[in-house]
């Protein structure tokens, strides 16, 4: 059996488990064989992991309008040497993406561009300003794959029961960011001991939790509405970067009663707590803020046990001038890409034990489940979209590397392992750092 690429001797690691080494062979865009093969190009890749790619159902790309702080080429670049071979962008840019041109068009150049594959999320509602929906079948004839407002909180319950109710008429689900904006008021970090210790206006766990409670009731409403069915194979709705445990409990007991309701967690929410704004520094102001310890092991615990979907990185770059404002002033945000999956394969699978299948399935299986993908799993006939990776090797993370416009990080100077080799998008390598020094 001919092929294009055969990578040898590899440790094949999917959402199944573990399945031993192999010899991969790849050619017109699927994996040909396990057993291995002819190919123009052979890869030895002793001591070296080979998984399903990664799928980022949430990150911010800014293009159009924003392109000083991320664009398409840079944005896709960054997913691929962090090992996404999928990533959703987010439509709060400028203009919004709320009309079927304009996910067509993200598309087109993203195909041109050739790195990760780009699936857009669009707008709920016109200019993302919370009032008249959009065009929820042409979206999606556009190839649009959420409907969201993300970057605003939709206020309007009719508006939004009404969104919802229309999306899944056409096979979509809507995405949310579960704040409510009265109870957020101004908060630049998590209200608690440590925002009155520092005199910073902060923002309560309660404004999470509020919004998922009432948006969890307009699920119930629309199921109604619908005669209990939602979009077959997704939910109604997907709750955006959850960051407590109250707000996890309530979406832990909806699922319980079987509402078609999903959600997702960042990793700085997973590995930071409020106590990192001790130093005053914006690098660690997020929307929703990091919040407790005891909220971050509780996230740990709902990734776990399935309660969380998968992981959505949230990835928001910025200008440095504008991280370097002080903290009332400068803007929300870190970028995430390159980091994600060495971050947590360090501080959950090696140094707590975390399940190294559980943790691929939510930065894989999960993800691709809530947008209505199909699965990709290591066997003969799949489709070769994959990330190789090394396990031991442990380099810090340094910012001034990163693909990404933004080049800053809140884990800086950490010392991860895990780090990405090589992505493959059907077959195709659209990142390379196999000679990257140990």
């Amino acid at each position: 059996m001919n092929g294009e690429l055969l990578i040898q001797h590899v440790r094949l690691v999917d959402s199944r488990g573990e399945h031993g080494t192999a010899d991969v062979l790849i050619g017109q865009g699927r994996i040909l064989s396990l057993e291995g093969g002819d190919a123009r190009r052979h890869i030895d890749a002793s001591g070296l992991i080979l998984s399903p790619g990664f799928c980022d159902p949430h990150a911010h790309l800014r293009e159009p309008g924003q392109e000083v702080k991320e664009d398409l080429t840079s944005g896709l670049t960054a997913a691929a040497r962090g090992g996404y071979s999928d990533v959703v962008s987010m439509p709060n840019t400028l203009p919004p993406v709320d009309r079927a041109e304009g996910v067509a068009a993200l598309k087109e150049k993203a195909a041109r561009i050739g790195q990760a594959r780009l699936h857009p999320a669009a707008a709920l509602t016109q200019g993302q300003e919370g009032k008249r929906l959009t065009e929820a079948r042409l979206l999606a004839e556009a190839g649009a794959v959420l409907l969201t407002d993300d970057g605003r909180t939709n206020e309007d319950a009719g508006v939004l029961a009404l969104g919802m109710q229309y999306a899944a008429s056409w096979g979509l689900t809507v995405s949310v960011h579960a704040e409510d904006a009265g109870l957020r008021r101004g908060g630049v970090m998590n209200e608690g001991g440590v925002s009155f210790r520092l005199g910073l206006p902060g923002n309560s766990v309660y404004a999470e939790s509020a919004r998922i409670a009432r948006d969890l009731e307009i699920v119930r409403y629309v199921l109604a509405q619908l005669g209990g069915r939602g979009p077959q194979a997704k939910a109604l709705l997907h709750v955006q970067h959850l960051s407590s445990a109250r707000g996890l409990e309530l979406i832990r007991q909806a699922k319980a009663e079987g509402l078609p309701v999903t959600c997702e967690v960042g990793p700085h929410h997973l590995t930071l707590s409020e106590e990192r704004l001790e130093s005053l520094d914006p690098l660690y102001k997020v929307a929703p803020p990091l919040r407790t310890p005891a909220d971050a092991e509780a996230l740990i615990q709902g990734l776990l046990d399935g309660s969380i979907d998968c992981i959505g990185t949230d990835h928001a770059p910025h200008t440095q001038d504008e991280k370097e404002l002080d903290l009332l002033r400068a803007p929300f945000g870190i970028p995430n890409l390159e980091v994600g999956w060495p971050l947590l394969y360090t501080e959950l699978v090696l140094k707590r034990d975390f399940p190294l299948p559980v943790l691929l399935e939510r930065f894989t299986d999960g993800p691709r489940r809530v947008l209505g993908f199909e699965a990709i799993w290591l066997e003969a006939g799949a489709e070769a979209s994959l990330v190789l990776w090394n396990p031991d090797q442990e380099r810090p993370v340094e910012p001034q590397r990163f693909a990404s416009k933004a080049k800053f990080s809140p884990w800086a100077g950490w010392k991860l392992r895990g780090w990405p080799v090589l992505t493959l998008v059907e077959g195709r390598a659209v990142f390379e750092g196999l000679e990257q020094p140990a």
